[in-house]
């Protein structure tokens, strides 16, 4: 095999607690972390020594990138005597709260597995990927599941696929170091119990789910940019059954009961921001 095409899905965070600071500067996380169906398009080719890559966004696409350091970190880590080119068609925003460049990189890692007949699982696939990024070891495993420490300890749930989601990406990008750096706990708040949480996604009971979404960093977030909020609400008198900020943002998302109520919240979204996507969970 010298060619080998990967999709690599995007996330949402459906639950996001921050329970402390490290001591290695880091925070540990309690998460609970989604697929859904809006994907980078990854193609490799084996090339005869290094790492080639190009792109159609206004990324890196040297060092700084993350396909490029998980390429590189596989290279290294099974001793590859070849290199890999590498075109990524970006379809998921950048700075958005849905770790594009940690689903890239997870897709490289994997797709390399394919391409050098590796055969590697993805649970050691997952460990390489935790040397790149924390939430590539959850873009490995994909689908439902708990992630904790700083995203690197992946626990699967049962899936909860097949929802509709409205994505809105406000004008803006989000840096995640910026907003973890001004994270204070207020422990003050009541949050959203996280085993109800569960138990509904388990049901598919999206009304229960939409009243146990939570995510800590919104005190940062939504007072930098109060549109964020207003984007929460207007998603929820549009019918969805909850709403609420992907990562550290900036984009918001909408969970819904059935189709039709997303397609006509979509529509209306779509009017106001270009960076609008219907969506399902995968």
């Amino acid at each position: 095999m010298n060619e080998f095409c990967i999709k690599a899905p995007a996330k949402i965070n459906l639950y996001l607690d921050v329970l402390g600071k490290r001591p290695d500067g880091y925070h540990d996380l309690k998460m609970i972390m989604q697929t859904v169906s809006i994907y980078d398009e990854i193609k490799l080719k084996k090339i005869h020594s290094g790492i080639e890559l190009s792109t159609n966004a206004k990324i890196p696409t040297g060092e700084k990138n993350t396909a490029y350091k998980a390429a590189k970190l596989m290279i290294s880590k099974f001793g590859l005597q070849a290199g890999v080119n590498i075109e990524i068609k970006k379809n998921i925003p950048t700075g958005a709260g849905l770790a594009g460049g940690s689903a890239d990189a997870a897709a490289v890692i994997k797709g390399m597995d394919q391409l050098f007949n590796l055969g590697q699982k993805d649970e050691y696939l997952a460990q390489i990927g935790k040397n790149v990024g924390a939430d590539v070891p959850f873009c490995v495993i994909g689908g439902t599941a708990i992630a904790e420490g700083i995203g690197e300890k992946i626990t699967q749930l049962t899936s909860f696929n097949d929802i509709d989601i409205v994505l809105v990406k406000p004008d803006f990008s989000v840096s995640t170091a910026y907003v973890f750096g001004k994270y204070v706990g207020d422990q003050s708040i009541v949050k959203p119990c996280i085993q109800e949480l569960i138990s509904s996604m388990k049901n598919h009971d999206t009304q229960t789910a939409g009243k146990n979404l939570y995510n800590a960093l919104e005190t940062v977030t939504v007072v930098d940019y109060p549109i964020i909020a207003e984007i929460k609400s207007e998603l929820v008198k549009l019918g969805a059954d909850g709403s609420l900020m992907s990562g550290s943002g900036s984009t918001v998302f909408g969970i819904f009961k059935n189709t039709e109520k997303a397609k006509i919240a979509f529509n209306h979204m779509n009017l106001k921001y270009k960076a609008t996507f219907l969506v399902k969970t995968i």
